[in-house]
């Protein structure tokens, strides 16, 4: 059994400082953070360990005076509204999460329709049309049928969509609507595509993947939900704990990746578990 790992894997830079500017601002005090910093249950205990409590942004309201916004970003209504309150704010948003907030915004400035392509009610979907209350998201092709008029719509994609899906969905957006105008910021992150271009290759000489991450993770689940469509025996695991050995009997070429909130050390902690069970099959 070969063990094959991704060119391009597991934590992405934005995680990475989200979490060390968490790590740092635990150290000088109480610290609030307003969501998981990531949808990784391995990070968060680290954060609980250092004593990091949990607070929701949408409530305003918690037990220290430092808070943090997460990785995932917020609505510029949510970040003023905790500091109208008397709160120190730090925001941990990822640049390319910030980029298409801005995206957006100029959209909008510019007269267009807001359209979002993501996931309906993920925190960071829910961040990037809180300033905006029309705005309209698309999950499926099926979605469009409700989309409102309009002569211009300004289209972008959460951070963590597949390209591919992105680029179908605007397509077909057009041409549900041949009359209007269709603008398109394509805002998903380098490191997604990445991963997902990785991925592929991974797709055209293994029978087996192993992709590591969270399970409420989105970029982790797109690259499980890319893996299983392209007909590979997929195997979804946040920890090396959680490998059968029966998993691969009949694996001779085992893919490994990860999502972009994944620990390195877990990764590499995987890649072992899978090297035993290749020594001794």
């Amino acid at each position: 059994m070969k063990i094959i790992l991704a060119h391009h894997y597991g934590l992405c830079f934005g995680v990475r400082d989200a979490l060390a500017d968490a790590k740092k601002l635990a150290q000088n005090g109480p610290l609030t953070m307003l969501g998981e910093l990531v949808h990784n249950p391995i990070v968060l205990a680290q954060l609980d360990e250092r004593g990091v409590q949990r607070g929701r942004l949408e409530n305003g309201q918690a037990t220290t005076k430092q808070v943090m916004i997460t990785a995932h970003g917020a609505s510029n209504e949510r970040r003023e509204a905790w500091k109208s309150a008397g709160y120190d704010v730090a925001d941990a948003t990822c640049p390319l999460v910030r980029r298409a907030h801005a995206s957006l915004a100029r959209l909008v400035g510019e007269g267009c329709y807001p359209v979002v392509i993501g996931q309906r009610g993920h925190v960071e979907v829910l961040g990037l049309i809180g300033d905006f209350q029309n705005a309209f998201v698309v999950e499926n092709e099926a979605d469009l049928r409700a989309l409102p008029d309009s002569s211009h719509y300004g289209v972008i994609s959460q951070t963590t969509q597949p390209i591919e899906k992105v680029f179908a969905l605007v397509k077909a957006l057009q041409a549900a609507r041949p009359k209007s105008e269709v603008t398109f910021r394509d805002t998903v992150c380098q490191p997604t595509k990445n991963r997902q271009i990785a991925l592929r290759q991974l797709i055209e000489t293994c029978d087996t993947l192993v992709v590591v991450g969270g399970r409420n993770s989105n970029n982790t689940l797109q690259l499980v939900a890319t893996a299983t469509a392209a007909g590979l025996q997929v195997y979804h695991v946040e920890r090396p704990e959680e490998i059968v050995p029966e998993w691969f009997c009949k694996s001779q070429n085992v893919g490994l990746t990860a999502g972009t909130s994944t620990l390195q050390a877990t990764v590499g902690a995987v890649h072992l578990r899978l090297e035993e069970i290749a020594r001794k099959s």
